[in-house]
């Protein structure tokens, strides 16, 4: 059942409640406050340009747990060789700006619209928000961006101009010790090499809300 988010009132349905591709609700707005409980709620926004904004808590989820995290032998030798260089928070607007860009497979365009590059920078200003960057002399040449919530970082895209960038910036998360979970939400082949899985909503909703972080 979809449900019809109410843009006067910050509540959302039972993630249990959504269709079985994960659409939950629709309406709302994107802001800081409705994007945070969201997310405490493992709910998240996704809808292109035109649409209304849709509200998705899919019944499975993609994950990373640190201590799983694959690194092959040539990602070792990138970060032995010191060919790129890893940061948090310097270029966030830069960040989420390239991900709207990177082309995505079997899609025309893209879900980062303009919209809600201004609610995540919201969210970034907030303290909420926070950005991966990767740079090779300088440049920037890839990263993610995403929420953190209770010690679990809720990744949201991520992009790369040069090659292994944004693995980079994916095993600087993973092995970032603050993290005990690297929510991926959607899974693909790459992350799932990487040592990615799969988990129930319940799981996932458990994770987050786990106290001692």
């Amino acid at each position: 059942m979809v449900f019809r988010i109410p843009e006067d009132e910050l509540v959302f349905p039972d993630p249990g409640l959504a269709e079985d591709d994960g659409l939950l609700g629709i309406g709302g707005d994107l802001s800081v406050e409705r994007l945070l409980l969201a997310y405490t709620n493992g709910i998240f926004p996704w809808f292109s340009e035109g649409d209304p904004i849709c509200w998705y808590s899919p019944p499975e989820r993609c994950v990373i747990f640190p201590a799983h995290i694959k690194i092959s032998k040539s990602m070792r030798k990138i970060a032995r060789d010191g060919i790129f260089r890893v940061s948090r928070n310097e270029a966030f607007r830069e960040v989420i700006a390239n991900c709207a860009q990177s082309p995505r497979k079997d899609q025309d365009g893209t879900w980062i619209t303009n919209e809600m590059q201004n609610a995540y920078v919201a969210l970034h200003e907030a303290g909420h928000a926070h950005s991966i960057e990767v740079w090779q002399d300088d440049k920037l040449a890839g990263g993610l961006y995403g929420l953190e919530i209770n010690g679990c970082f809720c990744g949201e895209s991520m992009f790369s101009l040069k090659s292994n960038a944004s693995k980079t910036a994916l095993i600087w998360l993973c092995t970032n010790p603050a993290y005990r979970l690297v929510d991926c939400q959607i899974q693909n082949d790459h992350l799932m090499s990487m040592g990615a899985e799969m988990i129930s909503r319940s799981a996932y909703l458990s994770l987050l809300k786990k106290s001692g972080y």
